[in-house]
């Protein structure tokens, strides 16, 4: 896998993940870091303020869907089966980071967990997610 052509994929080539301003931090074999910057539009309660839990559970998505790709070839496509959040706390209005680790890769289906926490507050978690992602093999 060319990680940066991923990278480049990610961040420029996919309107949607370009239109968030979704960021790569890194990609590596079964990993994947994400950074997705804050914007107040992403607010869902502006009297907390807290981000719309549906911003956290897409960059939960594509922070294991990413990861999943880590470990297939670029021309390989995928689609996610299903995915679970566990929201832990509210989203403070700042960045958003995600780490999703592959746990498991078949021939046509991998699974993703994946970890969301706030700008200065790594080891205090938002949010936990799991993601299973179908594969279909690019020829």
């Amino acid at each position: 896998m060319d990680f940066a052509i991923l990278k480049r994929l990610t961040e420029e080539e996919l309107p949607f993940n370009k239109f968030l301003g979704v960021k790569v931090l890194e990609f590596s074999d079964g990993l994947c870091r994400l950074r997705l910057p804050y914007k107040p539009e992403l607010i869902g309660d502006p009297r907390r303020p807290a981000l719309h839990g549906g911003v956290i559970s897409t960059l939960v998505d594509l922070c294991g869907g990413f990861a999943v790709w880590t470990r297939c070839r670029l021309e390989d496509r995928l689609a996610t089966i299903d995915l679970g959040v566990d929201y832990l706390r509210p989203a403070p209005a700042a960045d958003l980071y995600a780490e999703g680790t592959v746990r498991l890769l078949g021939n046509r289906v991998g699974n993703a967990h994946v970890v969301v926490w706030s700008e200065g507050a790594p080891d205090e978690h938002l949010a936990v997610g799991r993601g299973v992602y179908n594969i279909r093999r690019g020829k």
